[in-house]
């Protein structure tokens, strides 16, 4: 029994021009054939989709069909497709294209030239300073890649001669195989092996590319990094990639970004971490000291009884948001050491200090001294 058309296009009897436009547009971008290559039944079920669609979306040919249950000149036993342009319903919903790259079945209205091939995509690893990362910087990148081959402008033929229309694809740069199916005659179109899908071939080679229209050597780049950027980060260089064969455009150029690291800062997000070593005198009754940032130089004041792990912030001096609104702060953390190597005035200092303070401590013989002043 013959498959429902309002049930295969998912809409009720009462469905508007617009209802049948919408459902079409989704089922054929899942089953057609481009989208579901060697699959037999994907391919069935778009032809029954497409015939739905053509029937129901004709007045005269739906009240045929809500009346009689059939396709106009389907009663006969006849191929229910003959007659049904494919080509004409895609131009209704994609402007003439196949949305997935080829023609909907290879009918000849539909064939446009393949063009030139575009060049591929290329990759490189970017070694960054950690302020250049931070701060932005422009960098310079070595790539190896094709480039036009100047010898011949990159047409790919020899000085005084010119690339030939092909005859395998008479220029298209495709061509069309047919084949049989319990459906009738399908007709898919490949890129053209004799051409590559340029649509002319060479009589004569340029000696200096062989007739690929370029040449591979190392290029230079200047990359412009972004303010932010962080480690494993990627850069897009839009058409810095490879030229394509014979003319075409070149691909893109993508950057990956490895940071070196900092002597004092680490980051975090957008915040930059430093551990401060100060003196066990200096976090007991407080300092100002100059401190540097990447950009600056700030005024920080330890106060008396800083402790080891305590935290100071300057807002606003960290790492730029590659949003473009504003920055990260620098976190400058703490660290008191504790005195080595203390001669022996000191070692009595500190003991007046623990007697004036109350503070139980070790005695300290002159060999435990000797021992103290060695460490």
């Amino acid at each position: 029994m013959a498959a429902d058309f309002y049930e295969l296009l998912g809409v009720g009897r009462d469905a508007t021009e617009d209802d049948l436009k919408k459902a079409f547009r989704k089922l054929a971008r899942q089953y057609h054939p481009d989208a579901n290559p060697d699959d037999a039944d994907a391919e069935a079920r778009f032809k029954e989709i497409a015939l739905a669609y053509e029937t129901l979306s004709d007045p005269q040919k739906r009240a045929h069909y809500d009346r009689f249950g059939t396709a106009p000149g389907a009663a006969g036993g006849g191929d229910p497709f003959s007659g049904m342009n494919l080509n004409d319903i895609f131009d209704a919903f994609f402007g003439g294209s196949n949305p997935f790259g080829g023609s909907p079945f290879g009918t000849a209205g539909g064939r446009t030239r393949a063009g030139p091939q575009r060049g591929d995509d290329l990759e490189a690893v970017l070694t960054l300073e950690f302020e250049d990362a931070v701060l932005g910087a422009d960098a310079e990148v070595t790539v190896r890649t094709a480039t036009v081959c100047e010898s011949c402008d990159g047409r790919g033929a020899a000085e005084g001669t010119e690339p030939v229309t092909c005859p395998m694809c008479d220029g298209m740069g495709q061509v069309q195989r047919v084949r049989q199916s319990i459906l009738g005659q399908m007709v898919t179109r490949t890129v053209c092996d004799t051409c590559s899908g340029s649509g002319e071939v060479i009589a004569d080679p340029c000696r200096e590319c062989g007739g690929d229209g370029r040449v591979v050597g190392e290029r230079d780049y200047t990359v412009t990094v972004p303010a932010g950027v962080g480690q494993g980060s990627t850069l897009r260089v839009a058409r810095r990639g490879a030229v394509g064969p014979r003319g075409g455009p070149p691909g893109d150029l993508y950057v990956h970004i490895d940071v070196q690291p900092h002597p004092r800062f680490q980051r975090d997000g957008d915040n930059l971490v430093d551990r401060l070593h100060l003196t066990m005198v200096q976090a007991a009754l407080g300092v100002k000291i100059k401190y540097e940032t990447l950009d600056s130089v700030e005024e920080l004041d330890i106060p008396a009884g800083t402790q080891s792990g305590d935290v100071f912030r300057f807002r606003g001096r960290g790492v730029p948001r590659l949003e473009g609104r504003g920055r990260g702060d620098v976190l400058v953390q703490a660290m008191v050491e504790t005195p080595t190597g203390l001669s022996d005035d000191e070692i009595d200092l500190l003991h007046q200090l623990a007697e004036l303070r109350g503070e139980e401590v070790a005695p300290t013989t002159r060999k435990r001294r000797r021992e103290a002043r060695r460490r």
